[in-house]
């Protein structure tokens, strides 16, 4: 077959003009390479001496993308404008609106994702107060990957439309779509809610990239959502995957949903007999030698009481719950080692009372 198109190439440009045929070709692809060549050299050496970080993201994520499609669409204009009407050069041609179409594909993705990085340096989610960042993170992480399911969809749809079966076949579909739709949409329910839910978050977000959370039971942070699942860093370093429907459905905490600070409780049970006022004092001074604590807020009460023990809680805050939960070990601690080493007898204990009973003789 590729001895018939040379031969047919030949006999179209018998008179001699075909020799000028490989030269221009040659001439497309070489030009069409160095274009390529020069335009991201350049990029790259103004990427170097610039300091904008996000220059050196759009000439590393397009470069190859790029160069795919430049080399194709020249491949295309050579085949168009050479190459004689024979089979195989139509197979050439639709394998080459095949990659045409895939690497615009790339094209588009890389650039939604560089766009979403563009955007994104301006925030910085490793600050204490970084409700801010969390909310643009969330909304840029999850619209990135709607785009990007949309594009492939798009993709694939214009990729199989361009087989003429294939297409006939999608005409004979048309009629019987409703039949269709309600079918593929009782087998893919749980699916397409899923990936609503992923909308709903996106825009109303219950929850945040690195929100502090508790569902099912486990403290952690959030650590990755997309549109069908939503990953929980448990604070052991485990991973709960959670479907995105159960933070629509369901109840959970979020101990950052307004803003990174945080208060922390520490309960105490003493005796009666405990100096509300030392206590007091005491935890002053631990907040004020703790440097997870915030400065804001610092309240020791009497919460509750039985029979036996009265409850004591010691109220604090810090700039966000790692903090919050370092600043509760150390107070917890440090009051009780001050109870044991200063007031000992005021620990919880039980008193009973033995009653003295007559001897018999006496009662003779």
């Amino acid at each position: 077959m590729f001895e018939e198109l040379i031969n047919d190439i030949v006999n179209q440009y018998d008179d001699g003009h075909w020799q000028s045929a490989i030269i221009i070709s040659v001439m497309i692809l070489a030009g069409s390479l160095t274009i390529h060549f020069i335009s991201f050299k350049i990029l790259k050496r103004i990427s170097k001496k610039s300091d904008k970080p996000f220059l050196k993201q759009v000439w590393d994520k397009l470069k190859n993308p790029s160069l795919g499609l430049i080399l194709t669409i020249a491949l295309g204009v050579i085949l168009l404008a050479f190459a004689p009407d024979n089979e195989f050069v139509d197979i050439t041609k639709h394998l080459l609106k095949l990659f045409i179409i895939f690497f615009i594909t790339w094209v588009i993705i890389r650039l939604v994702r560089v766009s979403r990085v563009i955007v994104l340096l301006r925030y910085d989610i490793g600050e204490k107060d970084n409700l801010k960042a969390r909310r643009v993170y969330t909304q840029f992480k999850i619209i990135e990957r709607i785009l990007v399911f949309i594009v492939i969809v798009i993709a694939v749809a214009v990729a199989l439309m361009t087989f003429e079966q294939i297409r006939k076949i999608g005409v004979s579909l048309f009629a019987s779509a409703g039949v269709a739709g309600i079918i593929l949409g009782f087998a893919a329910q749980k699916l397409i809610g899923n990936v609503l839910a992923g909308f709903q978050i996106a825009i109303a977000q219950p929850i945040r990239i690195d929100d502090v959370v508790i569902v099912e039971k486990e403290w952690g942070w959030i650590e990755e959502i997309t549109l069908t699942y939503v990953v929980v860093r448990i604070w052991d370093k485990r991973r709960l995957i959670l479907p995105t429907t159960y933070f629509i459905e369901k109840p959970f905490q979020n101990w950052t949903r307004v803003s990174a600070d945080i208060l922390g409780t520490v309960f105490i049970y003493t005796d009666y007999t405990v100096p509300i006022g030392k206590l007091r004092e005491e935890l002053t001074r631990v907040l004020k030698s703790d440097k997870n604590w915030d400065g804001k807020v610092n309240v020791l009460q009497v919460t509750d009481s039985t029979e036996k023990t009265m409850e004591i809680r010691a109220l604090m805050s810090a700039a966000d719950s790692p903090s919050a939960w370092d600043l509760r070990v150390n107070v917890r601690e440090k009051l009780i080692d001050f109870l044991q080493k200063n007031y000992p007898d005021t620990l919880p204990k039980s008193r009973i009372d033995i009653a003295q009973h007559p001897d018999k003789s006496d009662a003779g």
